[in-house]
């Protein structure tokens, strides 16, 4: 029997943000319970970090995990940041995309789905109400607040259970979560890893952890230097669409197109928009509001074909190899280090990124497998731990495809190093909307290649001298051993003394003679 057209629009219905994604969560990379439980991890210390930094606060986290039941777990995560004003607890922790990073700007998140994401998660698997206490100052006044309060799905927005005021002595928030169907692990994509990644990647900052088994871990800083606060950048005119002329037309309070183009893009001047009105025949004194979807690609048509200086590079603020080198020591307390960061290039012809490796041997380097040592390769983008999707990421496919054995390494699965990669850029290239590979872009491919054997050169020096040193010690060895030996028996068969041998063997062994204590020379 056919059904009617209004029949069939009965159950048309318009889902909130909050709705959406409590039907698919995993497109907040909630899949799997230790994956769960790591970008929980992953969206509390990025967000601690950036509150951080942007008020020049050297990072202090701590974060206690409690284990209730099997898979149920009690995540409490604290951190010295300036504090959520209480207008607007409830919107960070409630509403989807809401915050503060929707700009063209290199940041750590850009969605403003954290930490509402893992209240969502929190109340989808035990009902469980948030407790939050924030310390901020008001002015000069120092306030604190403890709110307990739950999602309300349907309106995307929070809902207040209690509220009372709390007398506080610093800044910073405190959120307690309850968990279940996720699971903590040791793995290299469990929480654990994710934090001592963190700090590899962030060494100004210091992390405090309780695991659920009550073992502490202490990561501390290694530098006390907080990095610079990135700009935000206007977009590169190879690095826009139609969509985005057209939504910028839309939006902007300018009264002519042309100065919405000088405005709004970065290397763009009155002459290279004047060029742009001669070729396309385009009347760009028009209102952006008149402006046309064929006369937009028409524009970015153009801008393909123009000659533009390259996008402006002032917004991208890398770790650097010397603080990289620091965070690598604090942590894995290597043998050798090599870093390097190599100069800003641009992938689909108008977006910015910079690339920055490093490479330990010895120590804690490589991951243990067994008795044995196998490579660790450690991503990252904008600072933060990429600990899934490996296989399918441009930085995994760069490392692979580079010959290791030119640089005295036989077998890079087993091989005790860690190489670590950042890739820096105000729109990183992510595969999905997971945010943990980065596509294959062929510049993005090349730099990586570029960067790595640049340090693996380092590398190649150094297990060079190494095993030079080794086979020297063996042979001094030999020398030291069988020297004594020869003169003692020649001497008695000769039927004299055993004579001074020392400065003699010093100098076919390559070793200084010591005569006594130094306080004696």
């Amino acid at each position: 029997m056919e059904r009617e057209a209004a029949e069939l629009f009965e159950e048309f219905k318009e889902l909130t943000a909050s709705e959406f994604f409590r039907r698919n969560k995993q497109m907040l990379g909630f899949s799997g319970k230790i994956r769960s439980l790591t970008m929980v991890f992953h969206e509390l210390i990025t967000n601690s970090l950036d509150a951080a930094e942007e008020a020049g606060i050297q990072p202090e986290i701590t974060i206690d995990l409690k284990r209730v039941d099997k898979d149920h777990y009690i995540l409490k995560h604290t951190d010295n940041g300036p504090g959520i004003p209480e207008a607007f607890i409830t919107r960070v922790y409630c509403t989807m995309f809401a915050g503060s990073k929707f700009r063209n700007i290199q940041s750590r998140g850009q969605q403003g789905l954290g930490c509402s994401g893992c209240v969502l998660l929190s109340q989808m698997t035990t009902g469980k109400p948030a407790r939050v206490v924030s310390r901020y100052y008001e002015g000069e006044k120092l306030k604190g607040v403890e709110m307990t309060f739950k999602m309300d799905v349907k309106k995307n927005q929070g809902l207040i259970l209690e509220r009372k005021a709390v007398e506080v002595k610093s800044t910073g928030v405190s959120l307690e979560l309850h968990f279940k169907d996720v699971s903590y692990s040791l793995s290299e994509q469990g929480a654990y890893e994710y934090i001592r990644r963190t700090v590899i990647a962030n060494p100004h900052a210091r992390i405090r952890f309780r695991d659920p088994t009550g073992h502490k871990f202490i990561f501390e800083r290694a530098t006390n230097e907080i990095p610079p606060l990135p700009k935000e950048v206007l977009p590169h005119p190879r690095g826009v669409t139609a969509d985005d002329l057209i939504f910028m037309a839309k939006h902007t309070d300018k009264r002519r197109f042309r100065s919405l183009l000088t405005s709004s893009l970065s290397r763009m001047s009155t002459n290279r928009v004047n060029e742009i009105q001669k070729i396309t025949g385009i009347d760009l004194n028009k209102r952006p509001k008149d402006m046309k979807w064929e006369e937009a690609e028409q524009i970015v048509d153009l801008f393909t074909r123009m000659d533009f200086m390259a996008p402006p590079t002032s917004g991208l603020i890398p770790i650097g190899k010397a603080q990289i080198e620091k965070g690598m020591r604090e942590i894995l307390n290597p043998e050798f280090v090599a870093t390097t960061t190599r100069k800003p290039k641009t992938y689909r012809g108008g977006v910015a990124f910079v690339i920055e490796a490093g490479i330990s041997y010895g120590g804690e380097s490589g991951r243990p497998v067994g008795e044995q040592k196998r490579a660790e390769i450690m991503r990252f983008a904008n600072r933060v731990p990429l600990t899934f999707d490996q296989g399918s990421c441009a930085i995994t496919e760069g490392l692979k495809s580079i010959d290791w054995k030119r640089y005295g390494i036989r077998d890079l699965e087993n091989a005790p190093i860690t190489v670590f990669v950042n890739i820096v850029s105000t729109n990183v290239p992510y595969l999905s909307t997971g945010k943990q590979s980065i596509a294959p872009e062929p510049e993005i491919l090349h730099e990586v290649r570029q960067a790595t054997m640049k340090i693996s050169r380092s590398l190649q020096k150094y297990l060079r001298a190494k095993k030079s040193a080794q086979e020297e010690a063996m042979r001094s060895k030999v020398f030291e051993t069988y020297v004594p030996v020869i003169l003692r028996e020649a001497a008695v068969l000769a039927g004299k003394d055993v004579p001074e041998y020392d400065t003699i063997l010093a100098k076919v062994t390559r070793k200084p003679k010591i005569l006594g204590d130094a306080h004696d020379e």
